[in-house]
């Protein structure tokens, strides 16, 4: 019998894959943010037999949001159950279980269970987690299905790379410089315009208009979660027209010769725009390395810009 207060939802989705394969990609949350749209970033905060507890930023009705979770594993069964230790208002307490039913030998049923209350059972802010909760399970469990079922289809879309550049300055200058993207306007000549906001302290959204090296500006949004003065990840939610994905995290590694800054990022190329931005006798290779010089040029040229300003700071 439920609780007053206390809402309980489920979900589902039937998914053209064998049960074990689906349950290992909700298992492995280090890939949610390439498969779940409101996943920003998610790191292991510890582990152990069967139980682990991640903190998880994502997105909620738009809204940038932060949780630690406790997760027990139990792939016998093919269940993982989930309970947020701090949850972000107005969410007063969230957990639930994901589910993973045989429905033939290469067909799976997944369901999704929460429960949730709101702070001080307000109806308006139940009816907001109700939304909240509605939209991104309808939305993970169909990114669930899409990731897995054309997971073979889109392996040769997706690719990572990384650059790297070593500063003689402080890891914490170089940080500074990347981390301030509400200065890069003035600091970097291929952004036309940028507005950071970081109404949680962390959990940054910046949007920016890039030029590339045609002259044409391309407006993207990301949201950046943020490590002093270690590392920035990041997803894109706004996307130029040959990606349907793009994530990644600058680093900022400390050696004897100052940091080793770097940039990686990890994309999927949308096919269905590749004739009308490179021409009807572009191939996905060509694709891809447009794509990867463009990101590359300009990662590059921040962490130059970054090198000047840490190094000018060590002098």
């Amino acid at each position: 019998m439920s609780q007053p207060g206390l809402r309980e939802v489920e979900h589902e989705i039937t998914i053209s894959a064998p049960p074990a394969a689906v349950y290992r990609l909700i298992a492995e949350v280090q890939n949610w943010p390439r498969i779940f749209p409101p996943t920003v970033h998610v790191d292991h905060v510890e582990r152990g037999e069967g139980t682990e507890r991640i903190r998880i930023w994502a997105t909620a009705n738009g809204e940038p949001k932060s949780w630690t979770s406790r997760r027990t594993l139990d792939p016998e069964n093919l269940t993982v159950t989930f309970r947020q230790e701090v949850s972000a208002p107005p969410i007063a307490a969230m957990g639930g279980t994901w589910i993973v039913e045989a429905v033939g030998p290469e067909a799976s049923r997944v369901r999704l269970l929460h429960d949730y209350r709101a702070v001080g059972d307000d109806p308006k802010s139940l009816e907001w987690i109700d939304e909240a909760v509605d939209r991104n399970s309808r939305s993970e469990l169909a990114a669930l299905k899409e990731n897995i079922e054309l997971a073979y289809a889109t392996e040769d879309l997706t690719f990572s790379f990384e650059d790297t550049v070593q500063i003689n300055g402080s890891a914490k200058d170089v940080y500074d410089f990347i981390n301030e993207a509400d200065r890069w306007e003035e600091r970097l000549p291929h952004v036309a315009k940028v507005r950071l906001d970081e109404d949680v302290p962390g959990l940054q959204t910046l949007e920016m208009d890039t030029r590339a090296k045609d002259g044409s500006v391309h407006t993207t949004k990301s949201y950046r979660v943020t490590f002093p003065h270690q590392k920035i990840a990041y997803k894109q939610v706004t996307l130029p027209a040959l990606m349907t994905l793009h994530t990644g995290y600058w680093t900022f590694t400390e050696n004897e010769s100052g940091v080793a800054a770097s940039s990686q990022h990890t994309v999927t190329i949308n096919t269905a725009n590749i004739a009308r931005i490179l021409g009807p006798e572009a191939q996905l290779s060509c694709a891809k390395e447009y794509v990867h010089t463009a990101l590359s040029t300009n990662s590059r040229a921040t962490l130059g810009h970054a090198k000047e300003y840490a190094e000018a700071r060590a002098v």
